[in-house]
């Protein structure tokens, strides 16, 4: 389904930043856009930055789920800063997608941004339909131990590498301790 992204510019809190750049919305069935002006209210302004193609992959539908059960469901909009020179925006909206899990390979980079944009209500019954139509719930296992001792070495012996003459837990003797000083 193609999904425009509405990104919002306002001005900086600081003196460092001169403008936030947010993604606040997506148009689902929205045609191309270039980051075409739709809306100006004093210095904010927003704009059709781009239409991406969302994509729901049968093999992803625990990730959708936990996207549909959230509070407030949403899809996550990922942009990719580039060096803006002229008339050219500061980042490039990169994917669109439902999966929060996806979202979270993302923002483990730090490369990209990430923004949490609300799901309009279409889009929620879309998902709904696609989970129920390819979610295959897995049983849980429960993974068990292996029984083998990996450490290769055996109760009370020790390190081999070491001689030992008697137990490896006795008390140096007396005049061993004084050879070593």
């Amino acid at each position: 389904m193609p999904l425009g992204v509405v990104v919002r510019r306002a001005p900086g809190v600081t003196r460092w930043v001169p403008w936030c750049w947010r993604a606040v919305a997506v148009l689902p069935g929205a045609g191309p856009a270039e980051w075409r002006e739709l809306r100006r209210d004093g210095d904010v302004v927003e704009y059709h930055a781009a239409t991406l193609t969302l994509d729901l992959h049968h093999t992803q539908t625990d990730a959708y789920l936990e996207a549909l059960r959230a509070r407030v469901p949403s899809v996550y909009v990922v942009m990719r800063p580039v060096a803006a020179q002229g008339g050219q925006m500061p980042f490039e909206v990169t994917l669109v997608t439902a999966s929060p899990f996806e979202a979270q390979d993302y923002c483990d980079t730090g490369e990209e941004m990430v923004e949490r944009v609300p799901m309009p209500e279409g889009l929620i019954a879309l998902t709904r339909d696609f989970v129920a139509a390819h979610h295959v719930e897995e049983a849980f296992k429960k993974r068990k131990r292996d029984r083998v001792r990996v450490t290769g070495s055996e109760d009370g012996i020790g390190d081999a590498r070491i001689p030992q003459t008697a137990d490896v837990y006795r008390a140096p003797s007396r005049a061993r301790k004084e050879r070593m000083h």
